[in-house]
């Protein structure tokens, strides 16, 4: 029988094979994540006709090369390109990412860890990262001793929206500051009333509560003001210092409460049957009368302070109340030290900003989350509606000495083999792995159609070609057996 049919049919063979990459190639052309392969032959055994001789200078006969007939082709390689990226696909969605780099989203199915490009993920029922297939997205949880990053440890499901995630706790607030003009010529401060002014403070638990003062100028001296607390309110406007008795049908202090000012504890009057309430307590504010710039906060005019050293006083509220002290451990520390006393036409303005001259100590009410973001170091941060923003956790990727030596096991996802490499367990961030991540963007397939198009050209021929070998030794053999006849 001649050799070169079946070598026709190791081309016939190899040539099919090509052609069923080359199919699975174009119908992942939109496959999220997908990786092209692709294919390389190989000549097969030969089989020696005569060996190789060396020359004869004895005999004067030069070398001979060996003879050989190859025994046809076969698939040496079917290499996946997994370095090189695909498309990107804007989507918009915060858990959509796509790896810049060679680095692999970690996925895990409960039953191991598997490995993927395709980064469209969603969160299931029980707030887990995880992709259309029921795999949760493996990543570094946050530091229980730092909330501001994450610790590199194995890798854990992200239960970015896990009950405990929903929700910001809230802050007390620990200081305050005044700022604005007071103007001398002001008649308001004339008045029996004076100049009302607030500040509002979050408790420990989140509640809202504002401070009511009234400021007054000193009869003899204009460059001084008296502060006195006329009520402290909740959030819906009633007041913590008095109650209601029903059975009297009176108002009454509130006992189990307390204010100190400074180093004064505030004793309030009330009036019992319309509960307005009045205090013999106040706080003096002084300004420097010849550049009208703040001097001191104090209770005693005859004391001249530095204002680097008594810019503000605390404000201490305490409750007896067995639940524990709701209010800020410490009290509020109210600077008075950006305001200013300048002529302004009779005209004062004052306002006040919850926390420290530095941004710091503002304190904030509890919050629900809003949304969910993804940096491009993969760092997720949960959104609330206090204004805060919280890390999560973070996503992190695998990366192989050989990534083509992965096995492709469907749905988009990996495998590690023998020659692939082994996942640590633990992971790397996308930048130590040299890339980043693009959020609202998917990694599309990085399928060519061009390639792919002139490889099945090609293909085609080369199977055509092998087929004739086929019916061309068959029309010899059929000579030869027309030989009898």
């Amino acid at each position: 029988m001649m050799r070169s049919l079946y070598s026709g049919v190791s081309g016939l063979k190899v040539h099919q094979t090509k052609m069923d990459v080359i199919g699975n190639n174009i119908s992942n052309v939109n496959t999220v994540g997908f990786k092209a392969s692709s294919v390389t032959f190989a000549d097969v055994l030969y089989q020696k006709s005569s060996p190789a001789t060396g020359p004869n200078a004895d005999a004067g006969s030069a070398g001979q090369n060996a003879m050989q007939i190859g025994l046809g082709s076969t698939v040496s390689s079917i290499m996946t390109s997994v370095s090189i990226n695909g498309g990107s696909q804007r989507t918009d969605n915060p858990f959509d990412l796509m790896i810049e780099g060679d680095g692999f989203f970690v996925v895990n199915n409960g039953s191991g860890n598997l490995f993927t490009k395709a980064g469209s993920f969603t969160v299931d029922a029980a707030g887990t990262l995880c992709n259309a297939d029921g795999y949760a997205v493996m990543g570094w949880q946050v530091d229980r001793n730092n909330e501001t990053q994450t610790v590199a440890d194995t890798v854990s499901p992200l239960k970015i929206m896990a009950p405990e995630n929903m929700y910001s706790s809230p802050e007390a607030t620990e200081a305050v500051y005044f700022s604005g003009n007071i103007d001398s010529a002001d008649t308001s401060f004339d008045s029996t009333t004076g100049k009302l002014t607030a500040f509002s403070f979050f408790d420990n638990l989140g509640r809202s509560y504002t401070v009511n003062l009234r400021l007054t100028q000193d009869a003899d001296d204009q460059t001084l003001y008296n502060v006195a607390v006329t009520d402290i309110v909740d959030s819906t406007g009633t007041s913590i210092l008095s109650t209601f008795d029903e059975t009297n049908n009176t108002y009454v202090a509130n006992a189990g409460l307390s204010l100190t000012v400074g180093t004064e504890q505030y004793t309030f009057d009330i009036n019992q049957d319309t509960g307005e309430i009045t205090t013999t307590n106040s706080f003096l504010l002084k300004f420097d009368g010849s550049s009208g710039k703040f001097s001191y906060v104090n209770f005693d005019e005859n004391v001249d302070l530095d204002a680097n050293e008594y810019p503000s006083i605390n404000f201490t509220l305490a409750t007896t109340d067995t639940s524990g002290n709701p209010f800020p451990v410490g009290g509020i520390d109210v600077d008075f030290s950006s305001l200013t006393m300048f002529a302004n036409s009779g005209s004062t303005s004052i306002a006040y900003t919850k926390g420290a001259l530095d941004g710091t100590k503002a304190g904030r009410t509890s919050g629900n989350m809003t949304g969910c973001s993804v940096d491009g170091n993969g760092l997720i941060y949960g959104v609330y509606d206090n204004g805060v923003s919280r890390l999560l956790g973070q996503v992190v990727v695998a990366q192989f000495a050989n990534a083509s030596g992965l096995e492709a096991v469907g749905g988009s996802l990996f495998a590690t083999t023998q020659n692939s490499g082994e996942f640590d367990g633990i992971g790397k961030t996308v930048a130590e792995a040299g890339g980043s991540f693009n959020t609202g963007v998917l990694e599309m397939s990085n399928v060519d159609l061009a390639t792919e198009f002139t490889n099945m050209i090609t293909t085609q021929r080369g199977f055509q070609a092998n087929s004739r070998i086929i019916t061309t030794s068959d029309t010899l053999l059929e000579e030869l057996i027309n030989l009898k006849r």
